[in-house]
């Protein structure tokens, strides 16, 4: 699950033969899934193999052991794994991890979790990381709603960050995208009371299609002062690509809403 039109996304060349084709599929699936509930589940995401670069394997082979979670692990004491008790940000699908590899720099007061499936974004983001001597951040390399299902303890986090989701743009695939209101309920479990979920996407399609889901979601109520949307905060990193995307007149949505009950 990432960024679908920055490059820190590679979900953005997926085509039609890559969503519907068994082989994709079959990559998918967990050992402890039968058939059948395999065959019910709608995926956001598609896996596809691609090559490591160095510096991708080297964040891998060097950081992984310090830093990777895993879902065998099962649920987390987010304390135990930083030793420290810090204000929780988790970001779902988080591409090459360049906004979250910024913001846990910046923000050495928190602690940071990433959810990404592609290997090639995890072995980046560890690799910079480990280069910088972050010690505030961590990451699972697996779907983001087992991982929240299973691993995140309930009640636990202070913001939830989906950043550039793949809109799906297409209406016949609009069920994949991850913003539905059963994912949104799973993201109220996990946050605090007073914690934020917090989208940005550059459709403008799929930024109304948020707002829809979002503002019938029970225990959840929109932080914009006025209207659907939120200025970017400063705590959201501009990526290249969006600063290119401004350049040529390209809009971004921001939207943040709060658990409420």
């Amino acid at each position: 699950m990432s960024d679908a039109t920055d490059a820190q996304n590679p979900n953005q060349a997926v085509n039609e033969a890559e969503v519907s084709g068994q082989p994709v599929e079959s990559q998918e699936r967990k050992e402890n899934e039968t058939p059948e509930e395999h065959k019910r589940r709608i995926r956001s995401f598609v896996l596809r193999t691609g090559r490591m670069t160095a510096g991708q394997q080297r964040g891998m082979d060097e950081f992984w052991p310090k830093w990777g979670l895993t879902l065998e692990q099962g649920e987390i004491d987010p304390q135990q794994v930083f030793g420290r008790e810090a204000p929780l940000v988790i970001e779902i699908g988080f591409g090459m991890g360049h906004s979250l590899f910024e913001q846990a720099k910046t923000m050495p007061d928190h602690n940071f979790i990433g959810i990404e499936v592609h290997t090639p974004g995890v072995g980046k983001l560890l690799a910079e990381a480990g280069d910088a001597g972050l010690t505030n951040l961590r990451a699972y390399e697996d779907d983001a709603v087992e991982i929240l299902n299973q691993c995140i303890p309930d009640g636990s986090v202070d913001l939830l960050q989906l950043f550039f989701p793949d809109p799906w743009h297409k209406k016949r695939h609009h069920k994949r995208r991850i913003v539905q209101p059963e994912f949104v309920q799973l993201l109220r479990k996990k946050l605090k009371v007073g914690g934020r979920f917090h989208m940005a996407t550059d459709w403008e399609n799929y930024a109304e299609h948020m707002v829809e889901v979002m503002q019938v979601a029970e225990g959840y109520e929109n932080t914009a002062a006025d209207g659907d949307y939120v200025p970017r905060p400063d705590s959201r990193p501009i990526t290249k690509f969006e600063k290119r995307g401004e350049r040529l007149g390209h809009g971004v949505w921001d939207i943040i809403y709060r658990r409420v009950s």
